[in-house]
């Protein structure tokens, strides 16, 4: 994971070395550590009698305690990061701001809807759970795929809160308008769906307001006590590999309480993919070159591109599951994102690094480290 971080890169460093020489060993091959945590959820799932109901048995929530756990061991360390005094500096960037809103909140979802109705028009139930995930804007695993890929965490930070806010106050009327009013304009059947508005803002306030608050805290008391040096040079290499477990933790569990969906269809699984992974590529790199074209920088670009294309998948499939029911196939459909969304989005890291150092010559803020782990200096 990305330790202690100032917005330049580090001298002395070959930025003509290939990113993949340039990654620790552990980062290198964090795709394979997802897979493998993907494969041992299935696993346990499928081989353990009763694992699905135990986990469920206990939920923060709509979400089960075991993943709500892991979700704030992940995203707590990434928090704990983030320089909160210069927050300033991202709350005056309008360009950004504005294409954060408009990819999120205008583009993002109007694609789901485009590619659900395009790619599974014959698969009600799969075609409205697709649509539930693109109104689900992503406020967690976001911050793992931004810092790994050596993002703006500042930036990171205050387009999450952002994101939060618009989910509680516009994801019901969304879904209304996704699944009632658009298809009846168009002439397309309509889906009838209640969504539960305070469900939004437990998902919320649970999983940013507690991390957000607790590695704020973290900062300014650890900053207060033994100094910026200390706290970036010291405590903060040694809480980072925290976000990896916590994120590996969580695919495990998410994939053993959802095992038997995903392998007792696995051509349902297919046909929902298929628009899944359009939707992550269209809406990366098309972030991405608007990113580039409005001149934000690689860090703030990178940024950009993640918060765009990551989905809150906790929250679509609780939502899912609340509205239709756990053996829906809104559901499966909800279950299906994470499965592709996590081994894409970690590809896209590696994208993104490469795109880095070819598209970003003399950009202060490319990565240019020995490895990923230490890609930002402690220095301030």
């Amino acid at each position: 994971m990305s330790d202690p971080v100032t917005e330049t890169a580090r001298p002395g460093t070959d930025l003509d070395t290939p990113v993949m020489a340039r990654l620790s060993t552990l980062d290198r091959f964090l795709p394979v550590w997802i897979v493998a945590a993907m494969a041992l959820g299935l696993l346990l799932g499928r081989s353990v009698p009763g694992l699905d109901t135990a986990l469920e048995a206990v939920k923060v929530g709509d979400v089960s305690l075991p993943i709500a756990i892991g979700l704030l061991l992940m995203m707590y360390p990434v928090l704990a990061k983030v320089r909160y005094n210069q927050l300033d500096r991202v709350t005056g960037d309008r360009k950004l701001l504005l294409a954060s809103l408009g990819l999120n909140w205008i583009l993002g979802p109007a694609l789901m809807f485009a590619l659900a109705w395009l790619l599974l028009p014959d698969l009600p139930e799969y075609r409205t759970g697709l649509i539930i995930v693109g109104l689900a804007r992503c406020i967690a695993m976001v911050l793992i795929w931004n810092d790994l890929s050596c993002g703006d965490r500042e930036a990171a930070a205050v387009l999450v809160a952002i994101n939060s806010v618009f989910q509680i106050l516009a994801f019901a009327a969304l879904g209304w308008f996704y699944l009632q009013v658009l298809p009846g304009w168009l002439g397309l059947s309509t889906t009838s769906a209640e969504f539960s508005v305070w469900a939004i803002v437990v998902s919320v306030l649970v999983f940013l307001g507690i991390p957000l608050v607790a590695g704020f805290l973290t900062r300014t008391i650890g900053e207060r006590t033994k100094g910026r040096d200390w706290y970036e040079g010291r405590f903060l290499p040694k809480i980072g590999p925290v976000a990896l477990y916590g994120l590996l933790f969580t695919i495990v569990m998410l994939f053993a309480l959802q095992g038997d969906a995903i392998t007792s269809k696995p051509w349902d699984v297919v046909r929902i993919a298929v628009p899944l992974l359009a939707y992550f590529a269209l809406m990366f790199g098309g972030s991405f070159l608007l990113g580039m074209r409005l001149r934000l920088g690689y860090a703030k670009t990178a940024t950009l591109a993640f918060t765009a294309a990551g989905n809150n998948f906790e929250l679509a499939i609780a939502v899912a599951i609340g509205t239709f029911g756990v053996t829906s196939g809104q559901a499966l459909a909800g279950v299906v994102g994470p499965l592709i969304e996590v081994p894409v989005l970690v590809a896209l890291v590696y994208v993104s690094l490469w795109a880095a150092r070819k598209y970003f010559p003399g950009d202060p803020t490319v990565p240019a480290s020995a490895s990923l782990s230490s890609t930002r200096s402690a220095t301030s």
